[in-house]
């Protein structure tokens, strides 16, 4: 099972990105953050709001250093049809996982339905797993949350319940 403060699995996939297929790894973001996100079904209800939802803040990721990747077990082939028709808007690689290796190594597959639960894990240059939220098919995440704990993190200090940027962090008392 991943844990934060883990090593973040590796990964390698075809990935569709802004009218292309490629095939992008962990290792082509190294130094930078990762935002990676699993969402369950192409051609869904909730999936379309979320991927919107990042594609309107990406830029606010990229100042941060972060590259954002989405993730689901359709194939290239359908990640091209939805986006072409229905998100045009979204430009960041979504990942391919059709042989369900990722989604495992995250432990989001719902092994009876070769989907993936909705989750979101921050990792950071050097690799390691610093976040992870993963929540039920039907409730979307919230993309604000993601990018304020994205902040959070590289703050480097102690943040407090509804911490937001430009608010003093708490530090340790000096002895």
């Amino acid at each position: 099972m991943i844990k934060v403060g883990q090593k973040a699995p590796p990964f390698i996939a075809d990935a569709y990105v802004n009218g292309q297929t490629i095939k992008i790894s962990s290792n082509d973001y190294k130094k930078r953050w990762v935002v990676l996100f699993f969402y369950p079904r192409d051609f869904t209800f909730v999936c379309p709001t979320e991927l919107n939802g990042m594609a309107r803040l990406e830029p606010e990721f990229k100042k941060l250093n972060a590259v954002v990747v989405g993730a689901s077990t359709d194939s290239v082939f359908s990640h091209k049809a939805w986006f072409e028709r229905d998100l045009p808007s979204v430009k960041y690689p979504v990942l391919a996982d059709t042989n369900h290796a990722i989604a495992r190594a995250y432990d989001v597959l719902i092994e009876e339905s070769g989907e993936a639960l909705r989750g979101t894990f921050i990792i950071d240059p050097e690799g390691v797993l610093q976040y992870a939220v993963v929540s039920n098919l039907n409730v979307g995440r919230s993309t604000d949350e993601t990018l304020r704990v994205l902040q959070a993190l590289q703050t480097g200090g102690l943040c407090p319940v509804d911490w937001k940027p430009g608010m003093p962090t708490l530090d340790k008392k000096k002895k």
